[in-house]
Protein backbone atom coordinates (compact mmCIF):
# COMPACT_ATOMS: atom_id res chain seq x y z
CA UNK A 1 0.00 0.00 0.00
CA UNK A 2 2.67 2.40 0.48
CA UNK A 3 4.35 2.00 -2.63
CA UNK A 4 1.26 2.30 -4.35
CA UNK A 5 0.27 5.60 -2.79
CA UNK A 6 3.72 6.88 -3.54
CA UNK A 7 3.58 5.91 -7.77
CA UNK A 8 1.92 9.69 -8.51
CA UNK A 9 4.53 11.63 -6.02
CA UNK A 10 7.37 9.60 -7.94
CA UNK A 11 5.93 10.72 -11.41
CA UNK A 12 5.69 14.28 -9.57
CA UNK A 13 9.29 14.12 -8.91
CA UNK A 14 10.51 12.97 -11.74
CA UNK A 15 8.76 15.85 -13.39
CA UNK A 16 10.68 18.05 -10.83
CA UNK A 17 13.67 16.06 -11.91
CA UNK A 18 13.34 16.94 -15.82
CA UNK A 19 12.31 20.79 -14.35
CA UNK A 20 15.90 21.04 -12.86
CA UNK A 21 17.84 19.66 -16.07
CA UNK A 22 16.08 21.55 -18.14
CA UNK A 23 17.08 24.80 -16.02
CA UNK A 24 20.84 23.44 -16.12
CA UNK A 25 20.34 23.69 -19.91
CA UNK A 26 18.78 26.89 -20.29
CA UNK A 27 21.33 28.81 -17.96
CA UNK A 28 23.79 26.74 -21.03
CA UNK A 29 22.12 28.35 -24.00
CA UNK A 30 20.99 24.59 -24.54
CA UNK A 31 17.30 26.25 -25.15
CA UNK A 32 16.59 23.03 -27.38
CA UNK A 33 17.78 20.26 -25.30
CA UNK A 34 15.45 21.92 -21.94
CA UNK A 35 12.43 22.21 -24.32
CA UNK A 36 12.58 18.17 -24.78
CA UNK A 37 12.79 17.81 -20.99
CA UNK A 38 10.26 20.70 -20.65
CA UNK A 39 8.42 18.13 -22.68
CA UNK A 40 8.86 14.72 -20.39
CA UNK A 41 8.21 16.88 -17.79
CA UNK A 42 4.66 17.61 -19.55
CA UNK A 43 4.08 13.96 -20.02
CA UNK A 44 4.93 13.03 -16.02
CA UNK A 45 2.97 16.11 -14.64
CA UNK A 46 -0.06 14.17 -16.72
CA UNK A 47 0.27 11.36 -15.59
CA UNK A 48 0.37 12.03 -11.89
CA UNK A 49 -3.21 13.43 -11.65
CA UNK A 50 -3.98 10.64 -13.63
CA UNK A 51 -1.91 7.72 -11.30
CA UNK A 52 -3.44 9.13 -8.52
CA UNK A 53 -6.84 9.31 -9.70
CA UNK A 54 -7.14 5.52 -10.95
CA UNK A 55 -5.20 4.49 -7.87
CA UNK A 56 -7.62 6.63 -5.89
CA UNK A 57 -4.53 8.01 -3.51
CA UNK A 58 -5.10 11.53 -3.94
CA UNK A 59 -3.51 13.09 -0.66
CA UNK A 60 -2.83 16.85 0.11
CA UNK A 61 0.74 15.99 -0.06
CA UNK A 62 0.32 14.69 -3.36
CA UNK A 63 -1.04 18.01 -4.34
CA UNK A 64 1.58 20.53 -2.52
CA UNK A 65 4.34 18.14 -4.48
CA UNK A 66 2.16 19.09 -7.63
CA UNK A 67 2.21 23.10 -7.48
CA UNK A 68 6.22 22.85 -6.05
CA UNK A 69 7.30 21.23 -8.69
CA UNK A 70 5.21 22.80 -11.71
CA UNK A 71 6.64 26.21 -10.06
CA UNK A 72 10.24 24.94 -11.39
CA UNK A 73 9.27 23.53 -14.24
CA UNK A 74 6.41 25.48 -15.61
CA UNK A 75 7.15 28.68 -13.90
CA UNK A 76 11.35 29.41 -13.27
CA UNK A 77 12.47 27.56 -16.52
CA UNK A 78 9.65 29.54 -19.18
CA UNK A 79 10.84 32.79 -17.01
CA UNK A 80 14.44 32.02 -17.56
CA UNK A 81 13.81 31.01 -21.36
CA UNK A 82 12.64 34.48 -22.05
CA UNK A 83 15.18 35.68 -20.39
CA UNK A 84 17.85 34.05 -22.50
CA UNK A 85 15.96 34.85 -25.83
CA UNK A 86 15.72 38.28 -25.14
CA UNK A 87 19.29 38.36 -24.23
CA UNK A 88 20.27 36.35 -27.55
CA UNK A 89 18.54 39.19 -29.87
CA UNK A 90 19.77 42.47 -27.85
CA UNK A 91 23.11 40.66 -28.95
CA UNK A 92 21.86 40.02 -33.10
CA UNK A 93 22.87 36.21 -31.72
CA UNK A 94 19.74 34.14 -32.57
CA UNK A 95 19.92 33.78 -36.52
CA UNK A 96 23.59 33.42 -36.59
CA UNK A 97 25.11 29.77 -38.21
CA UNK A 98 25.57 28.67 -34.80
CA UNK A 99 21.92 29.02 -33.22
CA UNK A 100 20.47 27.02 -36.45
CA UNK A 101 23.37 23.97 -36.53
CA UNK A 102 23.24 22.31 -33.16
CA UNK A 103 21.34 21.88 -30.03
CA UNK A 104 23.29 24.98 -28.17
CA UNK A 105 22.25 28.93 -29.07
CA UNK A 106 25.14 31.11 -27.74
CA UNK A 107 25.50 29.62 -24.28
CA UNK A 108 26.96 32.32 -22.18
CA UNK A 109 25.47 35.54 -23.78
CA UNK A 110 25.35 38.33 -21.30
CA UNK A 111 24.13 41.76 -22.41
CA UNK A 112 24.33 45.25 -20.92
CA UNK A 113 20.14 46.00 -20.26
CA UNK A 114 17.45 44.88 -18.07
CA UNK A 115 15.19 43.99 -20.63
CA UNK A 116 16.09 40.65 -19.99
CA UNK A 117 14.73 40.53 -16.97
CA UNK A 118 11.00 41.52 -18.60
CA UNK A 119 10.72 37.34 -19.14
CA UNK A 120 10.73 37.03 -15.63
CA UNK A 121 7.61 38.26 -14.94
CA UNK A 122 6.52 35.45 -16.55
CA UNK A 123 7.86 33.32 -12.98
CA UNK A 124 6.15 36.04 -10.39
CA UNK A 125 2.95 35.19 -12.36
CA UNK A 126 3.31 31.40 -12.88
CA UNK A 127 3.39 31.65 -9.06
CA UNK A 128 0.31 33.60 -8.28
CA UNK A 129 -1.13 31.80 -10.51
CA UNK A 130 -0.27 28.22 -8.65
CA UNK A 131 -1.47 29.63 -5.30
CA UNK A 132 -5.17 31.08 -7.15
CA UNK A 133 -5.12 26.65 -8.42
CA UNK A 134 -4.63 25.68 -4.95
CA UNK A 135 -6.93 27.54 -3.10
CA UNK A 136 -9.95 28.15 -6.00
CA UNK A 137 -12.34 25.96 -5.50
CA UNK A 138 -13.85 26.55 -8.88
CA UNK A 139 -10.93 24.84 -10.68
CA UNK A 140 -11.65 21.70 -9.20
CA UNK A 141 -13.19 20.44 -12.62
CA UNK A 142 -11.68 23.35 -15.13
CA UNK A 143 -9.55 26.08 -15.33
CA UNK A 144 -9.89 30.24 -14.59
CA UNK A 145 -7.03 31.09 -16.06
CA UNK A 146 -4.21 30.13 -18.15
CA UNK A 147 -2.58 27.08 -16.38
CA UNK A 148 1.31 26.86 -16.17
CA UNK A 149 2.20 23.86 -18.47
CA UNK A 150 0.39 25.53 -21.48
CA UNK A 151 2.14 28.93 -21.10
CA UNK A 152 5.22 26.90 -20.86
CA UNK A 153 4.63 25.47 -24.60
CA UNK A 154 3.91 28.38 -25.98
CA UNK A 155 7.81 30.12 -24.25
CA UNK A 156 9.44 26.96 -25.28
CA UNK A 157 8.12 26.46 -29.00
CA UNK A 158 10.19 29.46 -30.08
CA UNK A 159 13.65 28.17 -29.83
CA UNK A 160 12.06 25.19 -31.66
CA UNK A 161 10.93 26.93 -34.50
CA UNK A 162 13.65 28.52 -34.77
CA UNK A 163 15.77 25.41 -34.59
CA UNK A 164 13.94 23.28 -36.75
CA UNK A 165 11.60 26.05 -39.02
CA UNK A 166 14.02 28.79 -39.71
CA UNK A 167 12.30 29.00 -43.54
CA UNK A 168 9.55 30.49 -41.47
CA UNK A 169 10.33 34.36 -42.17
CA UNK A 170 7.28 36.14 -40.71
CA UNK A 171 7.64 33.92 -37.20
CA UNK A 172 11.18 33.81 -36.90
CA UNK A 173 11.41 37.87 -37.11
CA UNK A 174 8.79 37.88 -34.63
CA UNK A 175 11.09 36.09 -32.24
CA UNK A 176 14.08 37.63 -32.90
CA UNK A 177 12.08 41.34 -32.35
CA UNK A 178 12.63 42.66 -28.68
CA UNK A 179 9.34 44.32 -27.98
CA UNK A 180 7.17 41.26 -29.76
CA UNK A 181 8.80 38.94 -26.79
CA UNK A 182 8.38 41.52 -24.01
CA UNK A 183 4.76 42.17 -24.91
CA UNK A 184 4.75 38.02 -25.20
CA UNK A 185 5.67 38.02 -21.78
CA UNK A 186 3.37 40.29 -20.42
CA UNK A 187 0.29 38.84 -22.06
CA UNK A 188 1.01 35.57 -21.29
CA UNK A 189 1.19 36.80 -17.81
CA UNK A 190 -1.74 38.48 -17.51
CA UNK A 191 -3.64 35.42 -19.17
CA UNK A 192 -1.94 33.55 -16.35
CA UNK A 193 -4.14 35.08 -13.83
CA UNK A 194 -7.12 36.65 -16.12
CA UNK A 195 -10.38 35.49 -14.68
CA UNK A 196 -11.28 33.52 -17.92
CA UNK A 197 -13.13 30.19 -17.41
CA UNK A 198 -11.38 27.59 -19.84
CA UNK A 199 -12.41 24.12 -20.31
CA UNK A 200 -10.35 20.99 -18.84
CA UNK A 201 -9.21 18.32 -21.56
CA UNK A 202 -10.40 15.72 -19.08
CA UNK A 203 -12.54 13.01 -19.86
CA UNK A 204 -15.09 11.49 -17.62
CA UNK A 205 -16.66 9.51 -19.79
CA UNK A 206 -16.18 9.12 -23.97
CA UNK A 207 -19.04 10.01 -25.50
CA UNK A 208 -19.90 13.01 -28.01
CA UNK A 209 -22.34 14.92 -26.69
CA UNK A 210 -20.90 15.89 -23.15
CA UNK A 211 -17.11 15.57 -24.99
CA UNK A 212 -17.89 17.83 -28.40
CA UNK A 213 -15.99 20.98 -27.42
CA UNK A 214 -12.92 18.92 -26.57
CA UNK A 215 -12.99 16.91 -29.56
CA UNK A 216 -13.43 19.49 -31.93
CA UNK A 217 -10.47 20.96 -30.14
CA UNK A 218 -8.14 18.12 -30.43
CA UNK A 219 -9.11 17.36 -34.22
CA UNK A 220 -8.14 20.83 -35.04
CA UNK A 221 -5.48 21.00 -33.29
CA UNK A 222 -4.23 17.84 -34.56
CA UNK A 223 -4.81 19.39 -38.09
CA UNK A 224 -2.82 22.33 -36.76
CA UNK A 225 0.51 20.21 -35.73
CA UNK A 226 0.35 18.46 -38.76
CA UNK A 227 0.16 21.56 -41.12
CA UNK A 228 2.51 23.92 -39.46
CA UNK A 229 4.40 21.87 -37.00
CA UNK A 230 6.06 23.43 -33.74
CA UNK A 231 4.30 26.70 -35.17
CA UNK A 232 1.10 25.34 -34.26
CA UNK A 233 1.58 25.24 -30.50
CA UNK A 234 1.24 28.75 -30.02
CA UNK A 235 -2.17 28.58 -32.19
CA UNK A 236 -3.00 25.84 -30.50
CA UNK A 237 -3.13 27.73 -27.40
CA UNK A 238 -4.96 30.26 -28.95
CA UNK A 239 -7.79 28.08 -29.84
CA UNK A 240 -7.62 26.91 -26.58
CA UNK A 241 -8.62 30.24 -25.02
CA UNK A 242 -11.01 31.26 -28.06
CA UNK A 243 -12.62 27.92 -27.94
CA UNK A 244 -13.25 28.81 -24.41
CA UNK A 245 -14.46 31.98 -24.54
CA UNK A 246 -17.16 30.71 -27.52
CA UNK A 247 -18.18 28.22 -24.73
CA UNK A 248 -18.63 30.98 -22.00
CA UNK A 249 -20.70 32.80 -24.36
CA UNK A 250 -22.80 31.50 -27.07
CA UNK A 251 -23.30 28.14 -25.86
CA UNK A 252 -23.95 29.32 -21.69
CA UNK A 253 -22.20 26.20 -20.29
CA UNK A 254 -20.49 26.63 -16.89
CA UNK A 255 -16.59 24.92 -17.70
Amino acid sequence: MYIKKNIPNLLTLGNLFCGCLALIHVFEGELVMATWLVGGSLVLDFFDGFTARMLKVSSAIGKDLDSLADMVTFGVVPGMMMYKLIAYVLLDHILEPPALSGWTIYPAATVNSYLPYIGLIITVFSCIRLAKFNNDTRQSDSFIGLPTPANTMVICSLPLILRFQPELGPAVSLINNVWFLGLLSFIMSLLLVAEIPLFALKFKNFSWANNKLVYVFLAISLLLILGLGFLAVPLVILLYILLSIVNNIFLKKKV
